[in-house]
């Protein structure tokens, strides 16, 4: 690898990294949920499969943390504003994400439905998605965006309708959702990976 600085700011690859740790963490979370709905191969299988993932994501985090001393640290005024808003902006969408995942769980409990708590933290989470695609300019966060409200609004019809047992329908969402998750670290990775080149 070359020695000399990387042309890109350091801030850049540890974004990257510090977004790996997430999508690990949710990956965990949402691949957890799965599992503990399924049972024997299924279960197996989640666990190797997300696990693998959970694995790459935080190994590649470690990677990039450490090639860190390759970047440049200096940022131009204009990518210092640009940072700034989209920090501010991103804060802004996690905040109010956590405000309604908290309103989405007691609208659910105080509707007596509360077997729909997981899937309405899944269609905030999927909400969330578009709001990031517009901040980091990301195509792909719409597409993530709108899979994940779909399979959301999904396992609450599914749950409402009673077609299917809330059990299968939460393997279900917790796949879908781990796949996002799975998606959204491996394109974290060939970002970083594009930015070592």
């Amino acid at each position: 690898m070359d020695t000399k600085p990387i042309q890109i700011p350091k801030k850049a690859i540890q974004s990257v990294a510090g977004g790996l740790l997430l999508m690990a963490f949710f990956t965990i979370a949402w691949a957890g949920i799965a599992s503990g709905s399924l049972q024997n191969t299924g279960r197996v299988i989640d666990l190797v499969f997300f696990g693998a993932c959970i694995i790459t994501f935080t190994g590649y985090a470690i990677y990039f943390f450490r090639s860190v001393k390759l970047f440049q640290g200096v940022m131009t005024e204009e990518e210092k504003i640009e940072g700034k808003k989209a920090g501010k902006a991103f804060g802004i969408v996690f905040g109010l994400e956590g405000i309604l995942i908290f309103v989405a769980v007691n609208i659910c409990v105080n509707l007596g439905h509360p077997e729909l708590t997981v899937p309405a933290i899944a269609l905030v989470v999927g909400l969330h998605f578009y709001p990031m695609g517009k901040i980091f300019k990301r195509t792909m966060d719409y597409y993530l965006a709108t899979w994940s409200t779909a399979i959301a609004i999904g396992a609450m019809v599914l749950i409402l309708k009673h077609v299917v047992l809330p059990i299968p329908v939460l393997a279900m969402l917790g796949i879908g959702m781990a796949i996002s998750t799975s998606i959204y670290g491996l394109n974290m990775i060939r970002v970083g990976l594009g930015y070592l080149k």
